[in-house]
């Protein structure tokens, strides 16, 4: 009696394994795969949104998605005039034409650099800067992409308590051009001074590279901060382009790990608002 009930049960157990849906195999699954839309997001400009020194860094590392590749191409001591005439711009055109994402979206910040003073780089602010700026826009149309500008990072300097505006002049030419060409804009003078003077001149030193000597911790603390800078044993001459590589010491302009996090969170949150076709790719 007990094998007879044993062999039934047998026989009912398998017959209701084999009416169940076969599960789908590997190549069933792999035949519904849906293809991903992935962007590209390149960044130009200098050494406040290059690696070690800017908010680039931080900005490809923290705020795009797996979806977005982010290449940075900024370089330091650059400016509209030089990063086109070195050949960088070339670069960056070949990589606008590679690939084969969905969309590209390519940053330009130019400014610091652009300022009277800097040898061999310096551009007129009323007639060289702003050419040079349209042609970034139409030559990134050309090759197929979208241009985004981006006003120039703000310098950290002090005066009686309130941050200096020694580039405004570079970042309304930018507005100017974003405005006459109709080019998505990132204000990020506009945001990053809010940012400096809420902080004021002592705290906004944490955003430098380095931590600052003394004096000019104890120059801060009046209001009015010193800029010149901290002599440092002569180096032999080497090779290598120095401008292409960070130096990481206390200054007003140039960002470490906690600057580069609070500015390229500003940028992540202007970009969101000034593409909304980039926020799903965007990591506030």
């Amino acid at each position: 009696m007990k094998t007879w009930l044993a062999a039934l049960a047998f026989a009912v157990l398998t017959t209701g394994a084999c009416a169940q849906t076969p599960p789908l195999t590997d190549v069933d699954a792999r035949a519904q795969t849906r293809k991903i839309t992935a962007v590209r997001i390149i960044l130009v400009g200098d050494s406040t949104t290059a690696v070690q020194s800017g908010w680039g860094g931080a900005f490809c590392a923290d705020h795009v998605t797996s979806f977005a590749a982010c290449l940075n191409l900024a370089r330091g001591g650059r400016s509209s005039y030089s990063y086109r005439a070195e050949g960088s711009w070339d670069i960056a055109l070949a990589e606008m034409r590679s690939g084969s994402y969905a969309k590209t979206w390519v940053l330009i910040q130019f400014g610091h650099n652009d300022q009277p003073g800097k040898a061999g780089r310096s551009t007129n602010l009323q007639t060289e800067f702003p050419a040079f700026l349209r042609q970034y826009v139409s030559d990134v149309r050309s090759a197929g992409a979208i241009p985004v500008l981006v006003t120039p990072l703000t310098r950290r300097g002090f005066k009686d308590g309130q941050l200096q505006d020694d580039l405004a002049p570079w970042a309304a030419a930018t507005r100017q051009i974003a405005a006459d060409m109709q080019v998505p804009l990132i204000d990020l003078y506009a945001r990053s001074r809010q940012v400096v003077q809420a902080l004021g001149p002592v705290q906004a030193m944490t955003l430098a590279q380095a931590s600052p000597p003394p004096e000019r911790v104890a120059a801060a603390e009046t209001g009015t901060t010193i800029s010149a800078p901290v002599s440092t044993p002569a180096k032999a001459p080497t090779p290598f382009d120095q401008m292409a590589f960070a130096k990481p010491s206390f200054d007003d302009t140039h960002l470490g790990k906690t600057g580069a996090a609070a500015i390229s969170g500003l940028v992540s949150e202007e970009l969101s608002k000034a593409v909304p076709e980039l926020r799903p790719y965007i990591i506030p």
